[in-house]
């Protein structure tokens, strides 16, 4: 068990501690703001499409999703995976991916009542014009992380959408697969305006990617340095608690092994448990290598489902 467990600044120690890792964040001298680009709509949202200043680097390509003719009950920060497809980036949401179960998230959330955001995230989509590999390299020389640089850019992005008619005060969830499950864990750990978190695909413990010597799947961006000498994957996801958790992860991927599965269970679950809250921990190991099924999609939905509306 963690020595901080419900002690308040104990916590935000740790959560001081978790940025600090991340290295300096980039400069944002003013409130985050954007320019509405265009709008469209589907059948289920109204779709606006924006560019965001959220450091002073580079402008941010977003989506926001509104629902259509209703009130937005929530809002989902939705986290675009990785996968090798840097062209897809934000669009993930809209068009979905191979590795994700059908329709697009963008028509499911909407439909239910949620807006939802989803911004490029760096050297993706509409900021490809950046090598991912290479930007890890320069940052890395200037004692910074492109992990710190996209959270950062996620959660900015929150608070910019926060801030825009209709969506102060609604309920926050992160949700996304792959490199977009740990983005969603990471900014719900880091931030506790985000509700509840439902992660993808990603979240075991860093010990048995060691064992199986799995972790070398990962991209460089993964990789914080002096992470493991500080945390394990268990602590930055009790970092979330008591907010509710859904964790879902494939039986047959190797980029969560079993025993990085069962590890990381046992030690978030023993953490709820101790709040009183177990019920607001759960994983879901289904019978699938690195995708969404469609049983975990069930699974998503039914736990957005017991959202209560704002």
């Amino acid at each position: 068990m963690f020595p901080w467990l419900g002690n308040a600044a104990a916590t935000a120690q740790r959560r001081a501690d978790l940025w600090r890792l991340l290295g300096p964040r980039p400069a944002l001298d003013v409130a985050p703001h954007g320019e509405l680009l265009r709008t469209s709509e589907n059948a289920t949202a109204r779709v606006e499409h924006w560019a965001l200043t959220l450091n002073t680097l580079e402008p941010v390509p977003a989506l926001l999703l509104r629902p259509r003719d209703i009130p937005p009950r929530g809002l989902v920060l939705y986290c675009h995976a990785h996968g090798n497809r840097v062209e897809r980036g934000k669009d993930e949401l809209l068009l979905g991916r191979p590795a994700l179960a059908q329709p697009p998230y963008g028509a499911v959330l909407p439909a239910m009542g949620y807006a939802v955001l989803a911004i490029d995230h760096w050297c993706f989509g509409e900021r490809g014009h950046n090598s991912e590999r290479a930007l890890v390299k320069r940052l890395l020389w200037e004692g910074k992380t492109l992990w710190g640089y996209r959270v950062h850019d996620s959660l900015v992005a929150l608070d910019w959408a926060l801030a825009q008619p209709g969506l102060g005060g609604l309920p926050v969830t992160s949700l996304g697969l792959s490199m977009g499950s740990t983005m969603a864990v990471w900014c719900a750990a880091l931030d506790e305006r985000i509700a509840q978190c439902v992660d993808l695909c990603c979240l075991a413990e860093f010990d048995g990617l060691i064992r199986t010597g799995n972790f070398d799947l990962h991209g460089e961006y993964f990789f914080v340095p002096a992470l493991l000498t500080e945390f394990t994957a268990a602590e930055i996801g009790a970092l979330i608690a008591p907010r509710p958790h859904l964790s879902i992860a494939g039986r047959d991927d190797p980029l969560t092994p079993p025993t990085g599965l069962a590890d990381i269970d046992a030690e978030v679950r023993a953490v709820y448990d101790a709040l009183g809250v177990g019920d607001c921990w759960r994983q879901v190991v289904t019978d699938s290598g690195h995708e969404e099924t469609a049983f975990a999609r069930e699974c998503v939905l039914q736990w957005f489902d017991r959202t209560p509306a704002s």
